[in-house]
């Protein structure tokens, strides 16, 4: 797929620890024309959000040193929320999932899941 003007200019940000997540994520978003930034862990993604501003964050629950809903707890915390937010976990819980909602995640993503269900969810929350 060739890139698009519109998608060049489009940020996501992967805040997970797991290695080979973030390198097929990074694939996929690429692959469609995003620019893909990088956090290891929550801190680094917080780090990140507030230097980099991107139009996405894909968030993992459950991380070393802050977790997504540490760092989502954060976000709430500063106030206007720029960027829309696709939490992934492997977590089944319905309260988990209230809670990000509560929090302010567009998306709740359980894994597995389909790469192509993620892309879809990305294209509707900041454009194909």
């Amino acid at each position: 797929m060739a890139k698009t003007e519109e998608n060049s200019s489009k940020r996501i940000l992967l805040v997970d620890d797991d290695a080979e997540i973030i390198e097929s994520l990074r694939l996929a978003l690429e692959a469609h024309g995003y620019e893909v930034l990088v956090a290891r862990d929550g801190n680094q993604g917080l780090a990140l959000i507030e230097r980099e501003a991107p139009d996405l964050v894909i968030l993992d629950m459950m991380m070393p040193k802050r977790s997504g809903f540490l760092v989502l707890e954060r976000l709430k915390r500063m106030g206007e929320k720029k960027q829309r937010i696709i939490m992934i976990t492997a977590n089944e819980g319905a309260r988990h999932k209230s809670y990000a909602e509560m929090l302010g995640v567009d998306d709740y993503v359980r894994k597995p899941f389909p790469m192509d269900r993620l892309i879809q969810s990305v294209k509707r929350l900041i454009g194909e």
